[in-house]
Order: C-alpha cells, then structure tokens, then sequence
C-alpha cells in the first residue's frame, strides 16, 4: 500500500467544531487493528486530552453511518474514537514503526494543505455562506407566497357550494 495512493482528506471529518479522523481509519492507515491502536491509547490515556482526542456519541455515530450509507462498523458494540490533528501528532510518538511514521507525514501535510486551502479560498467560504443566508430566506418567502396562493385558490373554488354534476334540465 502505497501512501501516496491513499485519499486522506476523505477520512477527515468534523465533529464538534473538529477536523477528525476515524480510529478504525487511522488503524488501517497504520496496518494495525483497531482494538490495538485504541489499547495504546488507552494506556496513554494522559496524552489525549479531550481536544486531542473524543468518543462519537449514538447520534454522531448513526450520522456518520447515514453519509456512509451502510454501517462500515460491520455490527461493533463500541462507539468509534476520533482524533484531531494533535491527537494524530501524539498517537505518532507512540506508534514507532515506518509504516506509522509515514502514514503520519502524509497526514500532516494533509492538514496542512487543508488549512492553506481554506485561507487561499476564505472569500469563497463567505460567497457559499452569504449564497447560504439567501437561500434561506428565498425559501421562508417562497412558502409565504405558496401559502398566499393556495388561501385565493382556496377562496375562488368556493368549497362551500355543493357541485353539480352532469346536465341540468333548464325549465321553459
């Protein structure tokens, strides 16, 4: 497995304001098992502080679940880990092999490409927002208006009068 080939900014999420990765991602990036990777942590535990690194709750997890489309957990008891780049940059220290610490390089300069990225466009970011709020209010006056419309459509049919139905007789 070449790193190279891997599409890291697609195993980075956000959770809570975070850029995220997936413990069960960054196993398989490292070609470890998760149950592993997690057990370093876990003996670690003082080096994660709750910036660095936080347990998805039910809702986080089934929403991550809903963008995947089907479950990638395969049925796990255990809600997944995510770490933030700080906590990726500690769990470095910890996993010393060479797969581990270039996995490690290239997540970084993932990171760092995505924050570059996000100064270099920050006018598009306000033009998406800004076309965000407009759309917003577009729709709360387009149902206001559909709402008008179906109230005079409402009024011309006149729903009170009973309906006729087939020829009337007119009388000489």
């Amino acid at each position: 497995m070449t790193n190279d080939l891997i599409p890291i900014q697609n195993m980075i999420y956000e959770f809570r304001g975070h850029k995220v990765m997936l413990d069960s991602d960054l196993a398989a990036l490292y070609q470890v098992e998760t149950k592993y990777l997690n057990r370093v942590v876990k003996r670690n535990f003082k080096r994660f502080p709750a910036d660095f690194m936080f347990q998805l709750t039910q809702d986080e997890t089934l929403n991550l679940k809903c963008h995947f489309g089907t479950s990638s957990w395969g049925g796990k008891r255990k809600l997944p880990n995510v770490f933030t780049e700080q906590g990726i940059a500690m769990l470095s220290g910890l996993l010393n092999s060479d797969v581990a610490i270039n996995v490690n390089i290239q997540i970084m300069r993932t990171f760092v490409k995505m924050r570059q990225f996000a100064l270099e466009h920050k006018d598009l970011t306000l033009r998406v927002e800004e076309l965000e709020h407009y759309l917003k209010q577009y729709a709360k006056e387009t149902n206001v208006e559909i709402g008008n419309i179906n109230k005079a459509i409402d009024l011309l049919m006149d729903r009170t009068r009973p309906k006729k139905v087939g020829f009337v007789k007119e009388s000489d």
